[in-house]
């Protein structure tokens, strides 16, 4: 088999291009100095990648498929809302220590596919709290404020590396003025607002959406309960 289509090969310039961006704190990375530390001649390369964007494409791909071992791999401790919490300390970590590689992933508009599975992970989380009525607002109000709220945060840590106590404090704060703004106390439904009720209906309704209702009478009660939740 070829080197060209050999897929050590590829694998190899990808675990290359991770090493020297590790290494680069932030500086550039020519597919010069990639093709060297991989050993091969800069044709291989564009034949794996086509481009210099698509090298570190598969770099932030490979970035991601890292950053979901980690976040498959955290379990639940039956308290929605904790999870969230463990799941935003488990995004800030990753961030702190993998600079490079998170800069490259949220700093940038690459969306490969693992990135749309570590959006899902969130809504999954999400979607729990609304199903034990701890959510004020819609699911999807709720997921994107945590995502943009926790990647500007991680983002300005990397930003910031010697802030050190005072930044990791405000990360801290950050994390629950977020939490308190999406999420209500109480241990479930029966301690709930209305409109964490109305967001735990929705959540219900999409789980098994009601037999007896048209798509269109359907889509007006799921519109009804997101007036509901944003009156919060």
């Amino acid at each position: 088999m070829t080197a060209q289509r050999d897929p050590r090969t590829r694998d190899r310039i990808l675990r290359a291009a991770a090493r020297l961006l590790t290494e680069a704190d932030g500086e550039p990375v020519s597919t010069r100095a990639v093709c060297t530390a991989a050993g091969v001649g800069a044709p291989t390369l564009y034949h794996h990648f086509g481009d210099k964007r698509g090298l570190f494409d598969a770099v932030a791909a490979h970035g991601f498929e890292e950053y979901l071992a980690g976040k498959r791999a955290q379990s639940g401790t039956g308290d929605p809302v904790e999870d969230l919490r463990r799941g935003w300390d488990l995004h800030i970590e990753y961030a702190v220590t993998h600079p490079a590689f998170y800069t490259l992933m949220y700093g940038t508009p690459r969306t490969p596919p693992a990135a749309g599975e570590a959006y899902g992970i969130l809504l999954g989380l999400v979607e729990a709290a609304a199903a034990a009525g701890r959510l004020r607002v819609p699911v999807a109000t709720a997921a994107r404020m945590i995502h943009a709220a926790g990647v500007g945060t991680a983002l300005t840590l990397i930003a910031n590396p010697s802030g050190g106590g005072a930044d990791r404090d405000a990360a801290v704060r950050t994390r629950e003025a977020v939490l308190a703004a999406v999420t209500s106390e109480g241990d479930g439904p029966a301690d709930a607002t209305p409109a964490a009720r109305a967001v735990a209906l929705k959540s219900a309704l999409r789980s098994a959406p009601p037999a007896g209702l048209t798509p269109s009478e359907a889509a007006l009660l799921g519109e009804w309960l997101d007036r509901l939740a944003d009156q919060s």
